[in-house]
């Protein structure tokens, strides 16, 4: 690495995401362009991205998130990482076939491979596009078709598998606002149909590449890989560096990024955020001591697989929260300082307002 390259610091890089992700400060743009510019919204929980998005937009109302599913403009299916995730309509063209490689290779899994071994997938790929023509069914019924063509099969796994194989979407209501956590019953359908145009016919690795550093540049070529669920993609990353620029962090690692795009100012003060469970802001990179400290990472790992809501005080995470019965629970990882309460007990009544509207007071209790 030259020498001339530029150290950013920690706190540098924490503005700069705070900046890139929309957290910095609640922005006048609609919630199609902030989930554009976010690429994608994770989404296994599917409050998860309408609570991402109150704390990112200006005036953001359920009813604007849930128009743009019901109109296509916004979908709901697997992607990144193999995991639910919300992305505009045109975004997903390109998007389900840039990650697709990574997607079908859970199928080497041994949850998916001891029910298709010796399966010819092709096969099952096109019975399962057969009878999804010009439907849509649950995951349930999907299964059950399948292991009558395909005896012997357990249902459920191969009705997961195939949204592996095939682009599939999830239709309204399933991905809208209303019970909290995982819902049963999940509907598929194809996606070239739901979307009435057809899907990108290649691969556009370079143009996920670019996509990602806009909302979470700077960053490594393991950080792009951990976000996306793809491998092999330092020569994408080779390919471009005409076209990015280098920094390097504390410990010395290389961090790419768009030319011209700004970093965030060390001393800007931050906002207090409550953030749904896994956000993007916090799963977007390998390396996440930009935003949580490794001590914390640590305190949450046991829980981390079924989803954390976290909250950030001056930029990072600094504890988790949880709604039960319109009560919020929250737990910071350390004791907070005067203003600092004052400052979380502000959002979370707003929080309150947004998740638990119903409610005649705020009720939420700090520990």
């Amino acid at each position: 690495m030259r020498s001339n390259v530029s150290e950013l610091s920690r706190r540098v890089l924490n503005r700069t995401l705070l900046e890139r992700q929309l957290l910095a400060r609640r922005v006048p743009r609609t919630p199609l362009e902030a989930i554009e510019h976010l690429v994608a919204m994770q989404a296994q929980m599917p409050n998860g991205p309408y609570v991402g998005l109150w704390a990112r937009l200006e005036n953001f109302r359920h009813d604007d998130l849930t128009a743009l599913l019901e109109s296509r403009d916004v979908v709901h299916a697997t992607m990144l990482r193999c995991t639910q995730h919300l992305a505009s309509g045109e975004d997903f063209r390109w998007l389900w076939p840039t990650v697709a490689p990574a997607v079908r290779k859970a199928l080497t899994d041994a949850y998916y491979a001891t029910q298709i071994e010796g399966m010819d997938l092709d096969e099952l790929a096109r019975v399962s596009r057969q009878l999804l023509t010009g439907k849509t069914l649950t995951r349930r019924d999907l299964g059950q078709l399948l292991a009558d063509r395909f005896p012997g099969r357990a249902p459920g796994r191969l009705a997961e598998a195939i949204e592996l194989l095939e682009a599939l979407v999830h239709p309204p209501p399933h991905s809208t606002w209303g019970r909290w956590g995982h819902r049963r019953g999940t509907p598929v359908t194809l996606a070239d149909e739901w979307l009435g145009r057809p899907l990108a016919d290649a691969p556009q690795p370079e143009a996920m590449v670019l996509r990602y550093l806009a909302a979470f540049g700077p960053a490594s070529v393991m950080d792009i890989q951990a976000w996306s669920g793809s491998t092999r993609l330092r020569k994408v990353v080779e390919g471009l560096r005409p076209k990015l620029r280098a920094f390097r962090d504390e410990q010395g690692g290389e961090l790419l990024d768009l030319p011209d795009a700004p970093l965030g100012e060390p001393d800007r003060p931050a906002p207090v955020r409550f953030l749904p469970a896994f956000d993007n802001a916090v799963l977007g990179y390998r390396d996440r001591t930009r935003v949580i400290s490794e001590e914390n990472r640590r305190r949450i790992a046991p829980r981390a697989s079924g989803g954390v809501p976290l909250f950030l005080v001056d930029g990072f995470a600094e504890g988790s929260w949880t709604l039960t019965n319109g009560h919020l629970h929250i737990a910071p990882f350390r004791p907070l300082s005067g203003s600092e309460k004052a400052a979380v007990r502000d959002e979370a009544a707003r929080l309150l307002a947004f998740v638990a509207p119903d409610n005649t007071e705020p009720s939420f209790t700090l520990e």
